[in-house]
């Protein structure tokens, strides 16, 4: 679709808040402040005549196709705009031939703007290299997924990767404040109270087109948005969660305490109400992995392993989907076997070291490996536990001041039972009079 955004045209068909609402230059773009100050690819890009292709690569409604827009606005440059959810070879081999032939008639140059790039598959990104090696256009894909297992080493080779984030809270409640006010927006037609602002922008997720689509709808049911009004446009309750304040700190205190107690359905609602009321997802999943040692540990050692994979996961993909793998560990995580003992193991190690029980490491336990080491009898009489039966060899590891101390109690709770016989077994052979 060849998208010039011509003026007359934007004023003769109505179009959303959120297209309205498209900043027109770089000093308009409301957050990705790492990519727009000076000396920046995208300002360098604006600054200058000559072609370059880039990826932007972010969560949604953080302003991929608006850098697009704005980059082609500002450079006066033809906007031409693809969806890979419905473009084929054919369209994309259309678009490069008219924009060779626009360059070649009249010099103007092409923003040729893909969206959605990662769904193309390997022959319709292969369609694009000869564009973007001969820089008949200049190049730019959206995607949500990390073009790394995307996007074909070729094309991405060829172009410039730049990450957006996630708009702060700041950043969407400037947007809906310029909404308001701007005689592109609302003009000033609508008034929008403090609460129903604040509920607008935990809707939004850091997703500025989310936010100025909720907007927009609160705004045709009412002048006066309250947050009655916004929760019957958008059919979603305001859940009463203040991310600073107590609602934050009882939620996740109830939410981990449900897990502990194992009761999986009640971690799940806390869960619901910290993603429905905007609290940051890699916040949620952080709480999810450190509860996964400090209350699971060895009684199931795999449940820090989803955990993780639940944290990485909602890096890599965000919300909403994220939240998926997020129940995913919470259900792990309370339907689990419960131990404490590694955080008491370590909490207990810890508390003798600070109380000053330190002394020397034993001199076979020492360093020789550095000229001299030898020498000061470093190292000397060490026996190599892979040289004897079961791999076990009488010897002291610890300082004196700590050779009798039990840091480690296993219970006997799921898989921790027989790592509590073999540790029974191994520490009773440690310790017994050689």
């Amino acid at each position: 679709m060849d998208s010039l955004f011509d003026s007359a045209a934007e004023e003769a068909t109505p179009q959303p808040l959120a297209v309205r609402m498209r900043p027109r230059t770089l000093d308009e773009v409301i957050g990705q402040r790492h990519l727009l100050g000076p000396g920046t690819p995208l300002r360098r890009l604006v600054e200058s005549e000559a072609p370059m292709s880039l990826f932007l690569w972010g969560p949604p409604g953080t302003g991929k196709t608006t850098l697009a827009y704005v980059v082609s606005n500002v450079t006066k440059r033809r906007f031409v705009e693809i969806s890979a959810v419905s473009a084929g070879v054919k369209d994309v081999r259309a678009a490069i031939d008219n924009a060779r032939r626009e360059l070649g008639m009249t010099g103007r140059q092409t923003v040729l703007f893909v969206d959605e790039v990662h769904r193309f598959n390997k022959a319709q990104q292969d369609a694009l290299l000869p564009a973007v090696e001969n820089r008949w256009v200049t190049f730019i894909g959206a995607t949500t997924e990390n073009p790394f297992f995307s996007v074909i080493s070729p094309l991405l080779s060829r172009s410039l990767l730049l990450t957006l984030e996630s708009l702060s809270d700041d950043d969407v409640r400037a947007v809906l404040q310029r909404a308001v006010s701007d005689p592109r927006g609302l003009a000033g037609r609508a008034t929008l109270a403090s609460e129903a602002l604040e509920h607008l922008v935990r809707l939004a997720g850091g997703d500025a087109r989310r936010s100025l689509t909720y907007l927009e709808a609160a705004a045709l049911l009412a002048d006066d948005i309250t947050v009655e009004v916004v929760e019957k446009a958008v059919d979603k309750a305001a859940v009463r969660y203040d991310r600073q304040g107590d609602q934050h700190y009882d939620v996740i205190s109830a939410f981990i305490k449900s897990m502990r107690g194992s009761d999986a359905d009640a971690a799940l609602h806390y869960l619901a109400r910290m993603i429905e009321a905007g609290e940051d997802p890699r916040f949620i999943a952080r709480r999810i992995v450190i509860f996964a040692s400090e209350d699971v540990g060895m009684a199931d050692p795999t449940c820090l392993q989803t955990a993780v994979a639940a944290a990485q996961a909602v890096q890599l993909i965000g919300l909403p989907e994220g939240q998926i793998n997020l129940a995913h560990a919470v259900i792990h995580c309370a339907m689990a076997p419960k131990s404490n003992a590694v955080v008491k193991a370590i909490g207990a190690a810890i508390g003798d070291v600070r109380k000053g029980l330190i002394g020397q490491v034993p001199g076979h336990l020492r360093d020789a490996h550095y000229p001299g080491a030898a020498k000061l009898g470093h190292g000397d009489g060490y026996k190599y536990p892979h040289d004897f039966e079961h791999g076990l060899v009488r010897q002291e590891y610890a300082p004196e001041q700590v050779r009798e101390r039990r840091y480690y109690e296993p219970t006997r709770h799921g898989a921790e039972a027989p790592v509590a016989e073999r540790w029974a077994k191994i520490r009773d052979f440690l310790r017994k009079p050689s």
